[in-house]
């Protein structure tokens, strides 16, 4: 299939959509000037003539034209949305341009490996982390600046239409809508979570610290805190080793090699870790923290067992950011980094209903801090139920990109359905194997799922691997469906 043609027709759109946006006008104009590095590599290949591309070619080519497609999508909100209205409806503007720089950047990378072309230093500046992230910077505090201002203008000039308009879309009153205003402000004046250094933490440093644990666990009590202006928990080892100079220095040694790693862990959507507490340091038995992001609605499973009505905008929202964080672990390491254990139970919601990968952060910390002795399980849901066909049907198939795919598959499906999955089998391992690997069996969607996000929810558990998005294509797909459900 030529991809050439269709993607130097979206390009050209892009270039278009650029000039119409009224919000984000720095962060679009740096998403074109990165579609155009991009153009550039298509444009060399349409010169070659060549009737038949390499299979690794066309591979990056069909990614590309997803990713060109949803980085189209998120431009056009931009230039169809009322910038009020659509900062009162989310906070995370900053963060999908953010991804879609990601998967910018992932495709040009795939696609000059693919042609192994030498386009010089110029090409590849556009692309180069280190000046790719301080563009971005100081693209978001100019977009931030503007849209303070134009906030601030539009309640000077024109609070009466939009109190009026605001009441009806979202049936509040005058004062809460004035108040929403306000609040966006503050959003946008808050400092990020990310932006924050992974470190050493001095115990004055922690603030508010609750008595009481609002979590246990065989090894662990978890508190509510404050540190630096956020909300955190605060993770207690109750079965640390007992404290000696030589412990204490080892705990700090695997912790200071350990946060480089966890730097480029750095996302809105994986579980931000601040850093360790020891307390009581000079004492024979001294208290070990470990400090991370608070998430006030607790687990994804948590909140599928919850009352709160979930719209199916709300539910894309989350599906996009769960494979967001999955995306962000994959992309890590030149050798792809795996989670190893993707259930509902690992992901983490806040207070707006962002979904964070955890149960990655610190591990190598946490476990030197620990006894031998093993935590118990959750087996409310049976792992089994995450496993692949081909995990299934052998007990030594290596676990690949594809397998967490499938995993987060079953996940997508919790948040579509709220239910849990394999229900009806019961504590029956032996049929949900059977199910899977002899039936080929995928638990049905609800009847009202649309049918964009449907698909997508039934690729992830595809029975054959290679019929499996990988997590960037995901990303790209569910960010499309996700501004359709916004436009409606």
């Amino acid at each position: 299939m030529d991809y050439v043609e269709p993607i130097l027709s979206i390009t050209s759109q892009i270039y278009t959509l650029v000039e119409k946006v009224k919000a984000n006008k720095k962060r679009c104009c740096r998403v074109l000037e990165r579609v155009k590095a991009l153009e550039d590599l298509v444009k060399s290949i349409k010169q070659r003539n060549e009737v038949n591309h390499s299979a690794e070619v066309e591979t990056s080519l069909k990614g590309l034209s997803i990713t060109l497609k949803s980085a189209q999508e998120l431009i056009e909100k931009y230039t169809l949305s009322n910038l009020v209205k659509r900062i009162l409806k989310s906070s995370s503007h900053g963060d999908e341009f953010n991804s879609v720089n990601e998967r910018l950047n992932d495709a040009f990378q795939s696609l000059a490996l693919a042609l192994q072309l030498e386009h010089g230093n110029q090409l590849f500046r556009v692309f180069e982390q280190i000046s790719r992230q301080k563009e971005d910077e100081a693209d978001s505090r100019e977009d931030d600046a503007e849209l303070k201002r134009r906030i601030l203008q539009q309640q000077r000039q024109q609070f009466s239409h939009t109190v009026k308009a605001t009441r009806e879309t979202y049936s509040i009153t005058h004062t809460d809508s004035s108040k929403l205003v306000l609040e966006t402000i503050d959003r946008v004046n808050k400092p990020r979570i990310i932006s924050m250094d992974i470190r050493m933490i001095k115990p004055d440093e922690l603030k508010n610290v609750e008595e009481k644990s609002f979590m246990t666990t065989p090894t662990s009590e978890v508190y509510k805190g404050e540190f630096g202006g956020f909300t955190v928990a605060i993770k207690k080892y109750t079965g640390a080793k007992p404290g000696s100079v030589a412990y204490l220095k080892m705990v700090k040694s695997v912790f200071n090699k350990e946060v480089e790693t966890m730097k480029r862990f750095e996302s809105p959507n994986i579980l931000r870790m601040f850093g360790i507490c020891i307390r009581e340091e000079n004492t024979s038995n001294p208290e070990f923290l470990v400090i991370m992001e608070y998430c006030e609605k607790g687990s994804l499973r948590d909140v599928l067992n919850s009352k709160h009505e979930l719209l199916w905008t709300r539910k894309a929202s989350m599906c996009l950011d769960a494979a967001q964080g999955l995306y962000r672990l994959h992309l890590t390491e030149e050798i792809s980094k795996l989670h190893m254990s993707i259930t509902s139970s690992k992901f983490l919601v806040d207070e707006n209903y962002r979904v964070k990968l955890g149960g990655l952060e610190l591990a190598k910390t946490e476990t030197s801090l620990k006894r031998t002795t093993k935590g118990k399980e959750d087996k409310t849901i049976s792992l089994l139920c995450y496993s692949s066909p081909q995990q299934l049907s052998n007990i030594n198939h290596a676990y690949t990109k594809e397998c967490e795919i499938y995993s987060l598959g079953i996940v997508l499906w919790e948040i579509a359905t709220r239910k849990k999955p394999f229900e009806d089998c019961g504590d029956d391992d032996k049929i949900i194997s059977k199910k899977v690997c002899e039936e080929k069996y995928q638990e049905p969607l609800p009847a009202d799922c649309p049918e964009s996000l449907g698909e997508m929810i039934k690729a992830c558990r595809a029975y054959e691997s290679s019929c499996r998005p990988s997590a960037g294509v995901l990303v790209d797909k569910l960010r499309s469906v996700l501004v359709q459900f916004e436009k409606q």
